[in-house]
Parts: C-alpha cells; structure tokens; sequence
C-alpha cells in the first residue's frame, strides 16, 4: 500500500464533492495550491488523470469516478471505525454532516442540536441549509433531513416529526384593507407571497384540497421567495397572503399575529425524517444523534 499517498485521498474526494479547488480548500482548511498539490501527487503516481480542470469548473474523468465511488465509502468505513474505537470509551467525537433545508431547523433540527451540544461536545455538527434535492452520499454528508415523500427508496428514514398541514395565512392588517378569500377562487384578486423552486427555478403552484380533491392552484403577487422562513415574515409585515407549513406559524395564528385562511383547504404533508444511507447506521455519531432526535422530539414524533 502507498501509505504517503493515502493522506491526499481525502483532498481529491473534497475537491470532486466540491466541484473546485477554492471551495475544497475552503471546506478542508488548506490553501488551494496545497490542495492542486495533493491532487496532482495522486494522479501521478496513479498514472491517471481524475480531474478536468477548466477556467470555470471542474469535472471528474472517468476514472475519477471510479475513484470517487470506490475510494469514498472505503474512507468513510475506516472513519466509522475510528468513531467506534472512541465510542467504545463513552466518547462521540468527530464530524457529523447534515443537508437540511431551512424549515427543518426551526421545526426539528435547533433542539435536537443543541442538547447534543451539551452531552456530546466533542462532536461536531456540520449543518448545511439546502432546500435543493441533492445526493447526501455524493455531496459527502452523514445524513439529511426531508419530507417522507422526497426520501429515495434506498435510504434507511427515521421520522422526527408528525405529519403536519401546509396551510394559507395572512396578517390583520392585510385582511382589514383587502377583506379575506372565501373561496380558493378569491386567491386570484389577493397579493400572495409566490415561492420559486431551487431545484428546478419553477414557480410552486400551491398544493390544496377542493371539494376532498387534491389540485394545486397558481398564485401571483408582489414578492416572490426561495426561502419559506421569509415568505412568513413577509406575511408578519402585512404584504399579502403566504402558503407554509403550520409549525412555522402556528404560534403567531395563536397569539393572532397571522390568521388561518380557508382552514378547510389544507393538505397534509408527511412530516419531516431524517434519512440515511443504510450502512452508515451503526456509525456512533449517527447513532447518538437519533437517539437524541427521538428523546428531544418524542413529543413531536
């Protein structure tokens, strides 16, 4: 085995998950020319080039795919190994990292979060807001968060909360100068808050239920976002009518800060899981943050 060259793997695997040198370097705590030093000595000596450099990106070869594919999950297994050996003596260290789009922070993630702080503090979480649909085992993270319906088949999925409405919600003082809908049909004379898909740069038609049927309804207004958390500010300002889930607002419907429009229209989502790559299971750090999880929001789950 060429043990000096093992110590450059993880380099080309952060630069290939990256997408760039600047960003790998970023992540890793190096200068970007140690990094295009470190991918340079694996691809001479490998005798192969594993990335295409260009003046705006950088693409795997072939062959650095197979790198990527086969090298990845050997690295990531001796990691595992590694955080045993330490959890074995009642220490959870390491980094965990999670992909978690911004709703799920103030629903689930916060809590959960910072108790691990104070039992686990040799443990760090990685934690990166992403309302994009990415691979979590490409993109080089532990684990993510979603709603059921948008977990891969192959992934191993714990719930963390109930299932829970998204619904339509407006200030007083929108309501007092623009009267409320009464019917769905009544959307089209409001100003409502749109909101534009990351993953694909749509506009989401919003999902509601009609006369006990599913349909989805196209809205226009002012403002439109990308971020569900603003979309409720901006109803809080008084700009117009928002489409969110229900936890984010509920405790200003109850406070009367925000009002629940036609109630009767709302569907219901799945809830949200935390999902994972089956294997990665029985690693210590993912362990202690399930177990956590489901202590903090046993409630909830």
């Amino acid at each position: 085995m060429d043990r000096d060259l093992i110590v450059h793997f993880p380099v080309v695997l952060a630069v290939a998950r990256q997408g760039g040198f600047a960003a790998a370097a970023a992540v890793l705590g190096m200068s970007p020319s140690a990094v295009s030093h470190a991918v340079k000595t694996v691809e001479e000596r490998l005798g192969l080039p594993l990335l295409i450099r260009t003046t705006r990106s950088v693409a795997l070869t072939e062959a650095g795919a197979r790198f990527v594919a086969e090298v990845g999950p050997a690295l990531a297994e001796v990691d595992e190994a590694i955080e045993r050996l330490r959890a074995s003596r009642g220490r959870v260290a390491g980094v965990l990292r999670l992909n978690v789009p911004r709703v799920a922070l103030e629903i689930a993630l916060t809590p959960v979060i910072a108790q691990m702080a104070r039992r686990h503090p040799d443990l760090v979480i990685e934690v990166t807001s992403d309302d994009g649909l990415i691979d979590i085992v490409a993109g080089g993270y532990d684990a993510g968060v979603r709603l059921g319906e948008m977990i891969a088949r192959d992934m191993t999925a714990v719930r963390l909360t109930l299932p829970f409405k998204a619904i339509m919600v407006a200030a007083p003082a929108y309501l007092q100068s623009r009267g409320a809908p009464g019917a769905l049909a009544d959307l089209g004379d409001h100003n409502c808050i749109g909101f534009r898909l990351v993953s694909t740069g749509g506009d989401y038609a919003w999902e509601v239920r009609e006369n006990g049927v599913d349909t989805a309804v196209r809205v226009r207004g002012s403002a439109r976002v990308t971020d569900p958390l603003y979309a409720r500010d901006l109803a809080l300002a008084g700009v117009g009518v928002a489409y969110v889930f229900e936890p984010l607002v509920r405790e200003a419907v109850r406070e009367g800060r925000l009002r629940w429009l036609l109630p009767e229209t709302a569907i219901e989502e799945p809830g949200l899981f935390l999902y994972f790559p089956r294997r990665a299971a029985q690693a210590p750090k993912l362990r202690a943050f399930i177990d956590m999880a489901r202590e903090v929001l046993g409630p909830r789950r």
